[in-house]
């Protein structure tokens, strides 16, 4: 079996915990700052589909779904990416903290293979992008947090 890999994201947000969620959650806010025709069934067992890196289309289902706490997707086999011995996941983890929310991305399970590097990059700086576009939107409505 060969190795995996992953990559971690931490955002130090100044917005409440139930406003980060929401924007995680809410199919028009994730829209806003994840990928235009992104969508989701807010919900365990329910589905997440977006274009994170604006050129793979990634379907997942939400296994883990504790509101304002964490939502964890576990990515479906796609045709447009390489095959994988290993499931494909993101963990996002919120955690209180004053003056806002502390949100972490987790993810795993990339194959260590050569031909994963450029997903595995795609991924990586995708969600990176996406989220400063999340911290925008969340603090965006209040200058002062910035």
């Amino acid at each position: 079996m060969e190795k995996s890999r992953g990559y971690a994201h931490r955002l130090d947000l100044r917005a409440d915990v139930q406003t980060v969620w929401k924007a995680l959650t809410d199919p028009a806010r994730l829209c806003e700052w994840c990928s235009p025709d992104a969508r989701i069934s807010a919900r365990a067992g329910g589905l997440f589909r977006a274009c994170v890196d604006r050129v793979t289309e990634l379907e997942a289902c939400i296994d883990v779904f504790e509101p304002g706490r964490r939502l964890r997707l576990i990515y479906l086999p796609s045709a447009s990416l390489p095959a994988a011995d290993s499931a494909l996941v993101d963990d996002f983890i919120l955690e209180s903290s004053h003056p806002g929310t502390i949100l972490r991305l987790l993810g795993s399970g990339v194959p260590g293979s050569p031909e994963w590097d450029v997903q595995y990059l795609r991924l990586r700086t995708g969600w990176q992008a996406a989220l400063m576009r999340l911290k925008a939107l969340v603090q965006g409505a209040n200058p002062e947090k910035s």
